[in-house]
């Protein structure tokens, strides 16, 4: 079974940039459609981005659009999730996923005002 480790969490000031990794255990990577969402305290647990097996198709959430970049490198095993012009209410618990239920254990990014 395939296992997820996130990393590339921080503090940063708003307007900021940091650039987030999940990278996957398992020989069959590649065929995974990755997923990051995000949790911020008090809130319920929400889709970021999502990037299918071949890179080929992406999607965003509305509130990360134009701002954040997810891309994939499968000879590394990992997913990107390059997110720019950061702002306070980006700040939360950052995880990928792959469905329905494999998740890592998370990285926190916080966006100081």
């Amino acid at each position: 079974q395939v296992q997820l480790v996130e990393s590339g969490g921080g503090l940063v000031q708003a307007g900021g940039s940091l650039r987030l990794s999940c990278t996957a255990s398992g020989r069959t990577f590649s065929s995974y459609v990755i997923r990051w969402f995000r949790q911020a305290p008090g809130k319920e647990r929400e889709f970021v981005a999502a990037i299918s097996g071949s890179g080929g198709n992406i999607n965003y959430a509305d509130r990360v659009k134009g701002r954040f970049a997810i891309s994939r490198d499968n000879a590394k095993n990992t997913v990107y999730l390059q997110m720019n012009s950061l702002k306070p209410e980006d700040t939360a618990v950052y995880y990928c996923n792959v469905a329905p239920t494999i998740w890592g254990q998370g990285t926190q990014v916080t966006v100081s005002s």
